[in-house]
């Protein structure tokens, strides 16, 4: 995981260094905020649109994964618009655009699906069987001990 963090913070240094000896250091700034108000924007009508589609799937009693997997993906290309830099800025432009939203949905549900078939023991809630709780009725207001008398006062 450091290698690929590693990694990232050296494209972003190259991107910013070519967009800076392309067109200055203003024209760098002046691309760096226009792609955080254009992502913020797309962001917040993006996510609108997830919000309701969740509500919709959610009211007609349908299963809502693609619904929730698509706000999750607003939510990261949201986070990746906010930092600063190229990569992360095309990245996040790219989550947040339908169209390959839906890519990167598709391969993040195989990616899941692959991880919990590999998971021998672990269960979901989903895959039927009973669960069986333990559980004792206590009374809401705790009874006094016979030996020792209530003292008001």
């Amino acid at each position: 995981m450091a290698v690929v963090f590693l990694l990232y913070v050296v494209a972003e240094v190259a991107a910013l260094w070519a967009v800076g000896s392309a067109i200055g250091i203003l024209g760098t700034l002046g691309l760096l905020l226009a792609g955080t108000i254009l992502g913020s924007w797309l962001a917040r009508r993006e996510g609108g649109k997830a919000a309701r589609a969740f509500m919709e799937t959610a009211r007609s009693g349908r299963s809502a994964h693609n619904e929730v997997t698509d706000g999750m993906l607003i939510g990261l290309g949201g986070l990746l618009i906010m930092l600063p830099g190229f990569v992360s800025d095309v990245v996040g432009l790219l989550v947040l655009l339908p169209p390959t939203r839906g890519i990167f949905r598709r391969a993040w549900l195989r990616r899941i699906e692959k991880r919990a078939r590999s998971a021998p023991n672990v269960r979901s809630p989903f895959q039927g069987g009973v669960i069986v709780v333990d559980s004792e009725v206590v009374d809401e207001e705790p009874k006094q001990p016979k030996n020792h008398p209530v003292i008001e006062g």
